[in-house]
Parts: structure tokens; sequence; C-alpha cells
């Protein structure tokens, strides 16, 4: 039966009144899939409740850093002794260093990082570093990946972009994107005939080893090293955005998973634990380049606040000394994603999926192909997507509201809680 909406819906109207479109972040719009969003006042575990007190299983996780669920008792334990002493000082704390040392024993390609408060600063502020490193101007992107909304990097961007069929962003002159070359992710002949193009004029590659921001893609065999490859032998620096992946698809992130070494790595999502914070981090020799130490400037009043460090930090901890909790994610992931495909088979209902870890996508499809990058990923028939959306919505379960984002699951999951999903997805097939 529909939910009640009733209070969610007096909400958005007071806030559409006073900030655009209701929302601080487009996709929570809902313009995608329709209805009415919910207007989320409290999550345990993995569960949302709304205002018209709605309960929903929850698969965004706040786009993924909930990786141990909502309101994770040492982390919110974590977060309220440093709000005690003060939420910002705009001076160095002992949590910055902690942290910082518990992320580079994780990730040996990072010997200094430094914290933001955005994945965009990060993504955004290791461009610039790679552009003074390497005296150069263009960088590759590629077609699909969202690397944050700086003017340069919106160029066939994921995400919200793709979500609202946005071919960029007015407001960003031409200008500022023509050192930018979006090519297509997984063709490494693209970015073979970019490089012999563009010889020695490259600074950077920035990609998402695992994209999550045109549904969940991952690397295509020979790919990533392919880019490590062309990157060395060119002089460029090859950048890993892991806003999404890091700490996400394995302790040490996708370079762990793949086995690869990044020039400079992006973080963000779970190093935050739930609150605002983004990092970048690269051997010494290039952030010794960063100010005070090196000629490139970045800055930012609250970058390494204690709340934020402290909440990232216990996530942190929990996961380096539960590694267990990567091996029941990988078994749970993937007996939800598995059922709700076999309930769609059954129902002849044409789904295609993608997962790595605890990240994954159903790509409502057109026809039998898979997905593998942005042209494959734009064939997906989002009007059904919609349609599924909604159906779940109401049945108490929460997807993101676009096809072009990835899900995620927590280790707060239980198998009653996947199994009432793949119950709710079978009765929604049918509908379908």
């Amino acid at each position: 039966m529909p939910r009640k909406t009733d209070l969610s819906r007096q909400a958005q109207l007071r806030a559409e009144k006073v900030i655009p479109g209701g929302v601080n972040s487009p996709v929570r719009a809902f313009k995608s899939v329709g209805g009415e969003p919910p207007i989320i006042v409290r999550g345990v575990g993995a569960y949302l409740w709304d205002l018209d007190a709605n309960e929903y299983i929850d698969y965004v996780g706040s786009w993924g850093p909930l990786i141990l669920g909502h309101a994770f008792k040492p982390v919110v334990a974590a977060i309220t002794a440093a709000a005690r002493n003060g939420s910002s000082y705009g001076a160095s704390t002992p949590v910055e260093a902690e942290l910082a040392e518990l992320i580079i024993s994780a990730m040996p390609a990072i010997e200094k990082i430094r914290f933001v408060s955005s994945g965009t600063e990060a993504t955004m502020s290791a461009i610039r570093l790679a552009r003074a490193a390497t005296n150069r101007k263009y960088i590759i992107k590629f077609k699909g990946c969202y690397h944050g909304h700086a003017d340069y990097l919106l160029v066939k961007a994921g995400s919200g972009v793709a979500t609202l069929g946005i071919p960029g962003s007015a407001g960003v002159p031409e200008e500022f994107t023509q050192f930018t070359l979006a090519l297509p992710y997984n063709d490494l002949k693209a970015v073979k005939q970019t490089f012999k193009k563009f010889k020695g004029e490259i600074a950077a590659i920035i990609v998402e080893p695992v994209v999550g921001n045109m549904g969940c893609v991952p690397p295509a065999p020979d790919f990533l090293e392919g880019l490590r490859e062309l990157t060395s032998k060119d002089g460029a620096l090859l950048i890993f955005d892991e806003v999404m992946t890091g700490f996400r698809v394995a302790w040490g992130g996708a370079q762990q998973l793949y086995k690869m070494t990044p020039d400079i790595t992006c973080l963000g999502k779970i190093i935050g634990g739930g609150l605002p914070v983004g990092a970048y981090g690269a051997p010494a020799k290039l952030m010794d380049m960063i100010a005070p130490l090196g000629p490139v400037y970045q800055a930012g009043t609250l970058s390494g606040n204690p709340v934020a460090m402290s909440a990232g930090l216990a996530t942190l901890r929990h996961l380096h000394e539960n590694h267990d909790v990567y091996d029941k994610l990988e078994f749970n992931a993937n007996m939800l994603v598995e059922g709700v495909m076999s309930a769609a088979h059954d129902a002849g209902v044409k789904l295609a999926f993608n997962r790595v870890g605890s990240m994954f996508t159903w790509f409502f499809r057109k026809n039998d192909s898979n997905v593998w990058d942005w042209d494959s990923a734009s064939q997906s028939d989002t009007e059904r997507f919609g349609k599924f959306h909604r159906a779940l919505l109401d049945s108490g379960v929460y997807l993101p509201p676009s096809q072009y984002e990835a899900a995620f699951l927590s280790s707060a999951h239980t198998v009653e809680d996947i199994e009432q999903t793949i119950d709710a997805a079978k009765k929604v097939f049918k509908g379908l």
C-alpha cells in the first residue's frame, strides 16, 4: 500500500520556498524517479524513518560513508566526546595525525596526506598538485565519472549531472574546460590515441577505479594497468578518485583490490564516518609541494576539524580491528544482488547488474547487454527504474533515487533485511 507522505510533503513545500528545489543536493528532489521524497528524521543501523513514521531498509547509507550503519555506537561516542570539547578551533589537534597514520598504514601509495572538507576539494586539489608537479595543463577524465563540482570537472560527468540529463553546467565558460579531455571509460585504445595526440602535454588522468556515479561500473581487465603504464611512460600522473571506493571495496580501497599504485589518491565518505571530510595523499616528494612546504596553495578553515576526524578515526579503527566485516559484506551483498536478479529473471524483467564488494547497481535494460561505460549505462530504462524505485519505497526499501547512482550495503544489514528486500522486489517485478 502507498506510504504516508503528508508530513514529508508539507516539509518539502516549506523548504522549496527558501532552498532551490527544496534540496541542498539535486538528486534528493526525486526528479528522475518521481514520487514524494521522504524527509528523514532518524537512522539506526540499516534503517531510516521519515516525518510520517515510515520505516525503510536503507541502501543509500548517506551515499556510501555509513559502512557500519547509521548511528554506530562507537562513532556516536567519538563525535559526542569531541564535540563536548568544542567543534572547531581553526588550529591543529592530535586526532588529525592519528587518522592520517591509520590511512597511510592501509594505503602504501600514500606517504603524506592533507585533509579537506569534501571530495570536491580533494579532487580539485589533487589536480592542482598534478599540474604543478608536471608543469602541464591537460587532464583526462572519463565520461560518466563524477569528481565533484569543480568547473573543469563538470565535463560529461556522472552522478546528479547524469541523473538530471544535464550535459555539463551553466555558468562554466568553455575556457575553463578546454584542458579537460573526456574519454569513454574502459576504452584503453582511446586513452592511447589521446596520449599520442597530446604527447608530453597531459598532466594527469583522474579516474574512479570502480565507477559509482553512472551506477556501479568496474574496470575492464587490464584497464587500470594500462592507465598506469601510459602515465608512467609519458611522465603524467595517475589520480585514483577513491572517494567512494576507499575503505569500501577493501580495507586498502580499490588500489589494494586491483593491486595498483596510483600517484595521488583522493578519499572521502568513509574516512569521515558520516561527517563532511575529504583528503588527498601521495608520496612525500609530491605532498611536500603543498603549502606551507611548497608553492601549491590549498587551505581550509574547517579542514581536519576534531569532530569529523574523530568520527572517521572511530570508523577506521573498527574496520581495522574487524577485517571480517568485509567478508560479511561480500557474502550479504552477493546474496542481495543475486536474489533480486533471480526474482527479475523469474518475472521476465530485463535486468543487469554490476557489483564490487558492497557497492552495486541494478540496471533496467532495454536489451540484454551489460554496462561497462557511460554509453551503455545511458541506454538503461530509467522510466522502469523509476517505477521500481517508487514501488520499493512503498514497500519499505530505500534505494538511491537515480538509475545512475551506486547503492551500498552496510555491516548493519542482516540476512533478514536482505530476504525482506528480495521478497519486496519479487512482488514489484510482478507489477512491472
